[in-house]
């Protein structure tokens, strides 16, 4: 029912920043929480953050926290995700999800049930 679609990816210089969006684009949508994962070729997709959608809690790995920030905007169905200070080692595929009648650790990817397609996020000189 619920569609997930980024935005925002795209060629950044190491140091710079990029904001990343995710909308809702059905017509109706409710989910416990949405979060953040990022994949490279070759590897697994990684958790970033999340975000309780009707508490407004986040949940970031501390390594991210100086750097990333996740923040929702409940009347037009959206989470952003800020990121500063960019690396090349953030050069990535950006996926949005959505928790949504499950139950599980908002860290582990298999409790999220919606995605979108992604979104490329290169971070080069």
């Amino acid at each position: 029912q619920e569609q997930l679609v980024e935005s925002g990816g795209g060629l950044v210089q190491p140091g710079g920043s990029l904001r990343l969006s995710c909308a809702a684009s059905g017509r109706t949508f409710s989910s416990s929480a949405m979060g953040w994962f990022r994949q490279v070729p070759g590897k697994e997709r990684e958790f970033v953050a999340a975000i309780s959608w009707r508490s407004g809690s986040t949940y970031l790995p501390e390594s991210m926290r100086d750097r990333i920030t996740i923040y929702r905007n409940t009347a037009r169905n959206t989470v952003n995700l800020q990121m500063s200070r960019l690396k090349p080692e953030d050069t990535a595929v950006y996926y949005c999800a959505a928790i949504k009648g499950s139950s599980g650790s908002v860290y582990n990817i298999a409790t999220y049930n919606v995605w979108g397609q992604g979104t490329q996020v290169t971070v080069s000189s």
